[in-house]
């Protein structure tokens, strides 16, 4: 009660001052405008009336009328850190108005304000990257800030990296030295080193797609899915990590930075990173291919010509680019890809490791092999067998026998499929289906078409091995029926270890139909004649007449044509 009393005294004054200032501007501002809200400011803290500083600084204005309001802004740091420090700073300031306070209280009503000076509070937010000055004012007479007690306060909280001089020199004197939050040091924030990093010089990735033009004819040369460089070509630029700058906090501490990380370099075949380390390069001239997480410099083999008598037959470990025919008879074999600018006659076999691209088209006369084991692009195939392990594409096909894992495109050009049997996993597309005269032209759709044609054949070959290792024991014993023995036991063993491969390959397939994830097969056409016959999984379709811009794919067991 005598606490109450005793500042019911003090702000006695003050209150009736600001009743009289009230009663005489109330005539004025019934006619005066609304005044505009000020903004708030989100690093300030907001004070209560009530709150210990307010009642502080009504103190002071008794004795130094015209005092500036309480201001305590957190204003420079980031959001995120405001949030966190105005709870700790509104802790800091309560706790020690509250003690400045207490003191103001006399140990009797009638003994006078003890005199108190100035008083300084230093706030350090959790990072300690900076520090900010709280000044009290004196109290009955006390003793006015000054430059011993600014240095006095930020020397007991062990403040003395980045002081901010020019502050600390003027503060005594600014007329709002008082209740208002000054930034008195400022530390360095440590900098982590960047991580290294990879610019490629070479593509990753090539999109097959071909280009039609508006006569919907597709230019087979434009594919560019060769990559070209020359020995000591830059294949990709290695950007080195940089190491971290270690900060420094205002009590002078050292924040440790952490180093970049330096990222492994994509080396593969035929690469090697430089002297300096700053990029990996060529170490032979040949086509550029990322794969299993590297680049890797495939030698080329350039035919100028034909392959023909003057070359002989062609088996490259590499990439193969012909800029003429393939001639008749003859044999042509890439672990990586080949690529035909002219045309494949009859009686070949082109067999590539990667992709096969036959600018003119293949004639084969039932007599010529195309295998790839990604995907095959040609501008027409005709009386041919093919077998792509990924997606073919082409603008005719007459009279084939195709074996498909991925998806047959016959949209380009004319778009036609005639004759023959095209078997593809997913789906085939064209834009005609048959021919007038009504010739069967068959449709396989699902499955793995050419894993389950290699193991047809593996199986037949494990058949006659076992054929022949049968007669081989009924002969009499002599050391050439060991030796023929070994040899058939050592085939049988390469051929089950196919047919195991080939047989988990189908198993997964099974798996992921089971699962809901194979159901993509389907027959998408813009015209379809009679003898068309459409076959997915077990169920069987002929086209009895015309059909037009549909698609066929089986629904409750049936194949239907939407």
């Amino acid at each position: 009660m005598a606490i109450s009393k005793f500042f019911s005294k003090i702000f006695s004054a003050g209150k009736a001052e600001q009743e009289q200032k009230t009663d005489v501007q109330e005539a004025p501002q019934e006619t005066a405008k609304a005044p505009a809200v000020p903004e708030i400011d989100p690093a300030q803290l907001q004070l209560p009336g009530e709150h210990a500083v307010n009642r502080l600084w009504s103190l002071r204005c008794q004795e130094m009328p015209g005092t500036p309001m309480p201001r305590l802004s957190l204003a420079g740091l980031e959001a995120g850190e405001v949030a966190k420090e105005l709870p700790r700073l509104n802790l800091a300031v309560t706790s020690t108005a509250n003690k400045r306070i207490a003191k103001t209280v006399p140990k009797d009503l009638e003994s006078p304000v003890p005199p108190m000076d100035a008083q300084v509070v230093v706030f350090l937010p959790i990072n300690k990257l900076s520090a900010w000055l709280l000044v009290y004012p004196p109290v009955a007479g006390g003793r006015e800030l000054d430059q011993e007690m600014l240095r006095r306060a930020l020397s007991e909280n062990k403040v003395s990296f980045g002081l901010d001089e020019a502050l600390l020199e003027a503060l005594p004197e600014k007329m709002d030295r008082y209740f208002h939050l000054y930034k008195a040091a400022q530390g360095t924030a440590a900098v982590n080193g960047t991580d290294g990093a990879i610019e490629d010089q070479f593509s990753r990735s090539f999109e097959h797609t071909l280009t039609v033009d508006e006569y919907d004819r597709v230019d087979y040369t434009s594919l560019n899915i060769v990559q070209n460089c020359e020995k000591g070509d830059v294949i990709c630029r290695i950007i080195a990590p940089t190491k971290g700058v270690p900060g420094r906090t205002v009590l002078n501490q050292e924040i440790p930075a952490r180093d970049g990380r330096a990222m492994a370099p994509p080396k593969g075949r035929n690469t090697e990173i430089n002297e300096d380390g700053t990029a990996l390069v060529a170490t032979l001239s040949g086509h550029v291919e990322y794969t299993s997480r590297s680049f890797q410099v495939k030698p080329v083999l350039d035919i100028p010509g034909n392959v023909d008598y003057s070359t002989g037959n062609i088996n490259f470990l590499g990439d193969v680019h012909i800029h003429g025919d393939i001639c008749s008879g003859f044999t042509v074999r890439a672990v990586g890809s080949i690529y035909v600018d002219g045309a494949v006659e009859a009686g070949t076999t082109v067999e590539a490791g990667g992709d096969l691209m036959v600018t003119k088209g293949v004639v084969g006369n039932n007599q010529s092999v195309v295998r790839a084991h990604r995907s095959i692009f040609a501008k027409y195939l005709e009386s041919t067998h093919v077998y792509a392990h990924e997606n073919l594409q082409t603008d005719c096909m007459v009279n084939c026998e195709v074996y498909c894992d991925g998806s047959v495109q016959v949209r380009s050009g004319r778009g036609i499929i005639i004759g023959g049997r095209t078997r593809a996993a997913h789906e085939v597309s064209a834009n005609v289906v048959g021919a007038k005269s009504e010739c069967l032209t068959s449709i396989y759709l699902g499955g793995l078409p050419c894993e389950e044609f290699e193991r047809e054949l593996v199986q037949q070959e494990l058949e006659e091995l076992e054929a022949q290792l049968e007669a081989v024991e009924r002969k009499p014993n002599s050391p050439n029926k060991q030796s023929r023995l070994s040899q058939l036991r050592m085939k049988l063993s390469v051929s089950q270890m196919k047919l195991d491969q080939i047989d988990k390959s189908l198993e997964k397939l099974m798996a992921e139909r089971e699962d809901g994830k194979n159901d993509l097969r389907r027959l998408t056409f813009g015209l379809a004649y009679p003898g068309t016959e459409i076959t997915i999984g077990d169920c069987v379709r002929r086209l009895e007449q015309e059909s037009r811009q549909s698609t066929a794919s089986l629904l409750s067991g049936e194949i239907c044509l939407i």
